[in-house]
């Protein structure tokens, strides 16, 4: 079948090839692949692949295949799902309940986007606790799960913070609902209850610095490559303990689909907004890679699958 393969002498280190073909298990539907999302966990793993290898989390496309033991949707069921690998083939086999049906009037390729980037910032909202009127600060706001993070939190009635750090970021963020954008961390004047932190280093520092007492730090991405250092005493003299928590979305999640459902539902009722910055056939992935790696990109790359 034809599918991105991991190439070392490719641009991004993936390039069109050929794979073999999926063999669905019995708990798994076979899914013609229509479009892929580009995540930068996978340039990661394009770095470090073994020549050869099909990556991808993200795809949605149409059940070709039902599960063998009767669970799941029907052949040509609109389908979305995450895998740990495998996303970017023409076929691929996913797991029952690892995806959703997507509802009519949703783009297929739109869906495409939303189970890592969305999906993780769901879950970090839903770790953070409840949102109705408490401050949220989201840092790499214009990026892919920042810019749900600025959405599903407004959704949730909190007063939302976007960091963008580009005068073209910072206008993006502000059109997908943010109360206030701001260049770094450092002009924010006001303590937050709950950061939403993608991108680490020194941002991630400061915004501890800014927590309220009881505040969270939601660590969902270190796009500075930077080290942290947290200002002196800024762990100390809060009644209530302040926090930094991991953030993890990938492999052997139990709800995920009702996570996705809920997602595309939202999507379905035009209150999510999936913003894609670049779409364009997968045969141009050296140009998605090249977006996402120069931070050009504002929101998601989507991939079609010719």
């Amino acid at each position: 079948m034809r599918a991105l393969i991991v190439d070392p002498e490719a641009p991004g280190r993936l390039s069109p090839g050929e794979a073999p073909e999926p063999v669905p298990g019995p708990g798994q539907v076979l899914v013609e692949v229509r479009h892929s999302s580009l995540n930068a966990a996978e340039l990661y793993f394009a770095e470090r692949g073994a020549p050869g290898e099909v990556i991808g989390f993200d795809s949605s496309g149409v059940v070709v295949r039902a599960a063998a033991d009767g669970t799941g949707p029907a052949v040509g069921s609109r389908v979305v799902g995450f895998g740990e690998g495998g996303g970017f083939a023409a076929l691929r086999a996913l797991d029952v309940a690892d995806l959703a049906v997507v509802p009519d009037g949703v783009d297929l390729g739109e869906a495409a986007a939303l189970p890592v980037a969305a999906g993780t910032a769901l879950r970090a909202l839903e770790q953070a606790g409840p949102l109705l009127g408490r401050r949220v600060l989201v840092t790499g706001a214009s990026g892919g799960v920042g810019g749900f993070a600025v959405q599903l939190a407004a959704l949730g009635g909190a007063y939302v913070i976007g960091v963008a750090g580009s005068e073209d970021g910072r206008r993006w963020v502000g059109e997908l609902g943010a109360d206030e954008v701001v260049a770094g961390p450092e002009q924010v004047t006001k303590p937050v209850d709950i950061v939403i932190d993608n991108v680490g280093g020194a941002q991630l520092g400061a915004s501890y610095a800014l927590l309220a007492s009881g505040g969270t730090v939601q660590s969902v991405g270190w796009a500075s490559g930077g080290d942290a250092v947290l200002p002196v005493g800024s762990t100390l003299g809060s009644p209530a303990p302040k926090s930094i928590v991991s953030v993890y979305n990938g492999g052997g999640l139990t709800d995920r689909r009702a996570q996705l459902d809920r997602l595309l539902a939202l999507v379905a009722a035009g209150k999510l907004r999936v913003p894609v910055g670049w779409r364009g056939p997968w045969d141009k992935i050296a140009d998605a890679v090249a977006a996402l790696g120069e931070r050009r990109l504002r929101g998601k790359a989507v991939l079609d699958v010719g």
